[in-house]
């Protein structure tokens, strides 16, 4: 399956239930496997609030299975599937997974700088359920709410909150007239 969109947790996890036999593979660039001695060291819930360059208040889960290599350790065949379900039935008898979370693989080598990918596709290839993994990628939400980056013709920028007109204030003349005032000697004070 290839996707343009994140994976849920749901759908991973389904897709994982359907292929227990097969050997779990990731590729985290063109031609470039996971060492097959990789293991699965935690699954991370990260529920995330931000607020936008617009002003607008986010919030979504993100699920991230962090992979590890030992260094110096080789072997020729991944984790089965199977596997990595029983590390996921563990996790999720302690911490229930939200299944709408979105899907990331954190992954580094001394070849390839630790980092969160999505998986872009998952397909059978032999005798491997292959997880093809692409980075993750800086966004503009105001994009993806029907607006744009930059300015406006006016100058403007289109991310900004909106700006309330200040309210005009009225000026009240404090001064009294002259013959109303006090003079010193008058016998008014």
């Amino acid at each position: 399956m290839k996707n343009t969109e994140s994976i849920n947790w749901g759908t991973f996890k389904e897709t994982l239930l359907q292929h227990p036999d097969l050997d779990l593979q990731f590729q985290y660039a063109e031609g470039k496997l996971v060492n097959a001695a990789y293991h699965i060291t935690e699954i991370k819930q990260a529920p995330i609030t931000s607020v936008d360059c617009g002003g607008v208040m986010n919030a979504w889960t993100e699920i991230i299975v962090q992979l590890w290599v030992s260094e110096g350790q080789d072997q020729q065949r991944s984790m089965k599937v199977k596997k990595a379900l029983s590390i996921i039935d563990v996790v999720e008898k302690m911490l229930p997974l939200n299944p709408n979370g979105t899907v990331k693989i954190e992954f580094g080598n001394s070849e390839f700088d630790t980092r969160q990918m999505f998986p872009n596709g998952i397909s059978v290839n032999g005798e491997n359920l292959l997880i093809d993994l692409r980075p993750d990628a800086v966004q503009c939400k105001a994009i993806s709410r029907g607006g744009s980056c930059g300015t406006n013709d006016k100058g403007e920028e289109c991310c900004a909150p909106a700006v309330a007109e200040k309210p005009k204030v009225q000026l009240k003349n404090l001064a009294v007239a002259a013959e109303s005032c006090c003079t010193p000697g008058s016998g008014c004070c």
